[in-house]
């Protein structure tokens, strides 16, 4: 029977994390030891212990040595996890004692990418100093983060979620959308290009239900077409144009932002397709009555400056 929450968090200490990362990069409990300092005996000690707490054996012993069975497995990566987070609360601590808040962890959606890089470009010039992690997904997923405290701020849309009540948001920029493809698809040269020209070809689009795919699929309703079949679904601006490399047929929806940035560096082209729907704006989104750091408020400073100078 696995322990219960509590006996896990009154049982389980740092150190013995330590020694679960050391044992699956050395493989037997005498590396494992060295590394961290201790004595044989004093590892195979902690490791019981460990085990004890999890109510489970989490390693098996094979001529090779130690290996992690699968529970060994789920809780390592969890080890890794916690020691990260450990490490990046230290990084906040020195930047806060500091005065500019030293780590930020910020979502963005795909079409909000180039505001959200142009808001760092300059934070970061303004505090050289912080560190920002980046997570580039879907509004719900961000949203999601933001509330397991993964996140510190999103540039996504609240409208995904049954509880925006649990959000403070501030609308940064409106969203237009455009039509990319490879410079060699065969609609590439035309002056104007309507919806039904693209009916027959294959999209790359966000997945079902979010608010750009919905945008679509009412486009291609209000002018009595079938919406294409056989998509290739991605929330990764990278893949999306790696795919359009590979393939001169596909086309993707993407904001005019992202558009501009691939066409200006010759990576695609914008066909000439004009939308009659307009898309919902960009949320600047924190946890309701969050506490921010120095380095948020800066980051989100700078966001805001972005979707003014965008709008401009």
């Amino acid at each position: 029977m696995t322990p219960s929450l509590n006996s896990i968090l009154s049982r389980l200490h740092v150190r013995q994390l330590r020694l679960l990362i050391a044992l699956e990069e050395r493989g037997s409990l005498l590396g494992a030891a060295k590394q961290l300092a201790l004595t044989q005996p004093g590892a195979s000690k902690a490791l019981h212990e460990i085990e004890t707490t999890f109510g489970t054996p989490l390693f098996v012993r094979t001529h090779r040595g130690l290996e992690p069975n699968a529970v060994g497995h789920c809780v390592i990566r969890y080890a890794r996890l916690i020691h990260t987070d450990i490490a990046h609360l230290r990084e906040e601590i020195v930047g806060i004692m500091r005065g500019y808040g030293g780590r930020v962890s910020v979502g963005v959606i795909m079409g909000a990418v180039p505001l959200v890089t142009d808001a760092i470009t300059a934070a970061s010039a303004r505090q050289p100093e912080m560190s920002v992690e980046i997570v580039e997904d879907t509004s719900a997923s961000l949203l999601g983060l933001i509330d397991a405290g993964r996140l510190d701020v999103a540039v996504c849309r609240t409208s995904v979620s049954q509880t925006p009540y649990l959000y403070d948001s501030v609308v940064v920029q409106q969203e237009t959308l455009a039509v990319i493809a490879n410079v060699d698809h065969p609609l590439a040269k035309r002056r104007r290009v309507a919806l039904s020209d693209l009916a027959r070809h294959r999209w790359v689009v966000y997945r079902a239900n979010m608010p750009m795919r919905l945008l679509l699929e009412r486009e291609f309703h209000d002018a009595g077409l079938r919406f294409p079949s056989h998509l290739l679904e991605t929330t990764s601006a990278f893949a999306t144009l790696a795919l359009l490399q590979k393939n001169p047929s596909l086309v993707a929806l993407v904001s005019v932002d992202v558009a501009r940035f691939c066409t200006a560096h010759g990576v695609v082209c914008t066909l000439p397709l004009a939308f009659t729907s307009k898309s919902e704006p960009y949320e600047m989104v924190t946890r309701r009555d969050a506490q921010l750091s120095a380095g948020v408020r800066l980051l989100m400073d700078e966001i805001v400056e972005a979707g003014r100078s965008a709008a401009a």
